[in-house]
């Protein structure tokens, strides 16, 4: 007998960064574990991933660990288990000739992104740690969209704050980019998995189970990325394959550290919620501390 548990994916649709869960499903590790796992997108008229958590709707979900630590600091007994990624996926981008050669450049420019207030003090935290005056930058709204280099060169902004080194820079013409975490960012784990809190107090075993096989997912996309290949042909085929192989080779370096999966790092997640609270983010730089959780991670 299997258990059937619903997964909320990070993005309006699958892409590179599930490698792992990809491989552990068409492997048949979930299976093996007792798990009928189901990988979902999440309907954006409904909320994020958290959202279906939240509603009891998933039984775990991958998210970004700022949006987790805001809605823990609202009271939402939603909880980190993993770490997907150990770098910051963002970054600074314009086109070739736009007169952009670093961030304080973005003064007076107009920068497409989503206006969050995470998303706005991103902005201004790195065109000020450069050097330049945020209160110069124009914002344009894009919400959703992230905007490419074409976007740019036909007048819609002169720059874009979002788009992700291992993935939306591989479409069309790269351009010039910045990952944030080189130029001032704090690091941070971009991507957690996690689960509600009642998923971890009624059934502890189902969320080892479930994170031994999605761990053995990932390691193996990391030792034999022909694995995550084949799986991305049966996930999402209608990308080209050159460009996933591209990403994945650009991805999968972020999926662990020293050789494992999963664990989250105190020296990753404590300043950058400092950082989240200095910049009025979060009431509290220290909620990542009750918002996460290795415990239901294989021993090393």
């Amino acid at each position: 007998m299997t258990t059937h548990v619903r997964v909320l994916l990070e993005y309006l649709h699958p892409w590179t960064n599930s490698g792992g869960l990809f491989v552990a499903a068409a492997q048949g590790w979930f299976r093996d574990a007792g798990l009928d796992v189901e990988l979902s997108s999440a309907d954006p008229s409904r909320g994020d991933s958290l959202a279906y958590l939240a509603r009891g709707e998933a039984s775990f979900a991958v998210f970004p660990a700022n949006r987790l630590f805001v809605r823990r600091a609202r009271g939402e007994r939603l909880t980190g288990v993993a770490a997907v990624n150990h770098r910051a996926m963002e970054t600074l981008r314009t086109y070739a000739g736009s007169g952009i050669e670093r961030p304080r450049d973005l003064e007076g420019r107009r920068v497409a992104y989503n206006p969050t207030p995470r998303g706005t003090a991103m902005v201004r935290h790195l065109v000020a740690a450069d050097g330049g005056d945020p209160d110069a930058v124009v914002t344009v709204d894009s919400g959703l969209r992230e905007l490419g280099v074409a976007d740019l060169e036909s007048g819609a902004a002169d720059a874009t704050f979002g788009n992700y080194w291992a993935w939306d820079v591989l479409f069309g013409e790269p351009g010039v980019y910045w990952p944030v975490d080189t130029i001032g960012a704090p690091s941070f784990h971009s991507y957690l998995l996690g689960a509600a809190d009642t998923t971890l107090e009624r059934d502890p075993e189902l969320v080892r189970a479930f994170l031994a096989a999605a761990g053995r997912g990932y390691l193996a996309a990391v030792e034999s990325p022909e694995l995550a290949l084949d799986a991305f042909e049966r996930y999402i085929p209608y990308f080209p394959r050159p460009l996933l192989e591209r990403s994945l080779t650009l991805i999968s370096g972020t999926w662990t550290h020293e050789g494992r999966w999963g664990v989250q790092r105190p020296d990753l997640h404590a300043p950058y919620a400092a950082w989240l609270a200095a910049s009025g983010v979060l009431p509290d730089g220290g909620v990542w501390r009750e918002a996460t959780t290795n415990a239901y991670l294989e021993a090393a």
